[in-house]
C-alpha cells in the first residue's frame, strides 16, 4: 500500500506540473470535447480523421501541439484515478477482512481518507469535463486546481498515515506553535485560490512592473469586476476588464506579502522553539521552499512570464502546501 501510496503522489504532483503547463500554454480547449479529443481517444493525425474533426468542429480547428499536451494531460489524470480507485478498493477489503479474522492486531489502515481521495477524484473528473465544456470558465478553473492540491494533499497525509514516526517528548518545546501552523495552511491555501484566479483570467502580466504596478495603479483598483464573473461563451484569454485585471494582479502579490512573511516567521519560531532535529528539518524547508517561491514570483514579473519559470512556481506552490501539511501533521500527530 505504501508504495501504491508513494507512486500515487508522485504521479498526483506530475498531473498538477502538467495541468500548470496546460493553462500556461493556452491549451486548455486543445481538445474541445471531453473525455476524448475530437471525438477520438488519441489526436487525429490522418488525413480523414482532421476532415472529420473539421467538419464537427470548425470553430476548433486542430492545433496537434495543445491537443496533445491537452491529452497527456488527461492520461496521467486518468492514471492517476484508476490509481486512487484502487487504493479505496485495497483499503476497503483490507478492513472488512482484517475485521473477519480475530488474530490480526489493531487496525492502522486508513480508511476514510481513500474512501474520500476516490470522491475528490470523481469530483475532479467532472471539473475537468467542466472546464472544457463551459470553455475555461475560471471559477472551474479555479476550482479544478485547488481539487488538484486538495488530492495531493490528501495523498501525502495517507503516506504520512502509514509510516510509522514519533518525535521523542524530550525534544518537543514546538507544539504550542500548532494553531500558527495550521493558521498558514489558510493562509496558503488563500494565496493559492487567489493565483489561481489570477491565471485563470489571464492576469498574470497585468503588472510589468516591481515592486507593486505601473503608474497610477490605485486609480485603476475595481474590486467588484475583479471578483465577479462576466457573462460570456468563451473565457478563452480573459473576458474581464484591464482595471479587472490589474485588481487581481495586485491582490495576488499583496497576498504573495502576507504569506511570505507569515511562512518564515512560522518557520524561523519553529526552527528555535524545539530541540527536535525532524521540526528543524521541516522548518528549514518550510525557510527554504517559500522563499524559493517569492523569488519565482518575482521573476515572473522581470522576465515576462517564462514559461519554465511560471511551471516552477505551480510546482512549489505544491510542495509548500505539503511541508505544510507535514509540519501540522508532526505538531498535531507526532508530538
Amino acid at each position: 500500500m505504501r508504495t501504491l501510496v508513494k507512486l500515487s503522489l508522485i504521479l498526483a504532483l506530475l498531473v498538477v506540473v502538467l495541468g500548470a503547463f496546460t493553462r500556461l500554454t493556452d491549451a486548455g480547449l486543445g481538445c474541445p470535447d471531453w473525455p476524448g479529443c475530437y471525438g477520438k481517444l488519441f489526436v487525429p493525425s490522418h488525413p480523414d480523421g482532421l476532415d472529420a474533426a473539421q467538419a464537427n468542429f470548425p470553430e476548433r480547428p486542430v492545433e496537434a501541439n495543445k491537443a496533445w499536451t491537452e491529452m497527456v494531460h488527461r492520461y496521467f489524470a486518468g492514471t492517476l484515478g484508476i490509481f486512487v480507485l484502487i487504493i479505496a478498493l485495497w483499503s476497503i477489503k483490507t478492513r472488512f477482512s482484517r475485521h473477519q479474522n480475530y488474530l490480526e492486531q489493531p487496525l492502522h489502515q486508513p480508511i476514510k481518507l481513500p474512501v474520500l481521495m476516490l470522491i475528490v477524484v470523481i469530483i475532479q473528473a467532472a471539473l475537468g469535463m467542466w472546464t472544457v465544456t463551459l470553455n475555461l470558465m475560471p471559477i472551474v478553473v479555479m476550482a479544478h486546481l485547488l481539487g488538484g492540491f486538495t488530492l495531493l494533499s490528501l495523498l501525502f497525509l495517507m503516506l504520512l498515515r502509514l509510516t510509522p514516526f514519533q518525535i521523542p517528548s524530550g525534544e518537543i518545546r514546538a507544539r504550542a506553535l500548532a494553531w500558527a501552523a495550521s493558521l498558514g495552511g489558510i493562509i496558503l491555501i488563500a494565496q493559492i485560490a487567489l493565483g489561481g484566479w489570477t491565471s485563470a483570467n489571464y492576469a498574470a502580466m497585468a503588472c510589468i512592473e516591481l515592486p507593486v504596478c505601473e503608474g497610477n495603479w490605485t486609480q485603476k483598483l475595481d474590486f467588484k469586476h475583479a471578483f465577479s464573473l462576466p457573462e460570456a461563451d468563451d473565457y478563452e484569454f480573459g473576458r474581464h476588464t484591464y482595471e479587472g485585471r490589474v485588481t487581481m494582479h495586485i491582490m495576488h502579490r499583496f497576498g504573495a506579502l502576507v504569506t511570505f512573511v507569515f511562512l518564515l516567521w512560522l518557520g524561523v519560531r519553529l526552527y528555535r522553539a524545539t530541540l527536535s532535529s525532524t521540526i528543524k528539518k521541516q522548518a528549514s524547508l518550510l525557510i527554504g521552499l517559500v522563499s524559493l517561491q517569492v523569488l519565482l514570483g518575482l521573476s515572473n514579473v522581470v522576465f515576462k512570464l517564462p514559461l519554465s519559470v511560471a511551471v516552477m512556481h505551480n510546482a512549489v506552490a505544491a510542495l509548500l502546501l505539503l511541508s505544510l501539511v507535514l509540519i501540522n501533521y508532526t505538531l498535531y500527530r507526532k508530538t
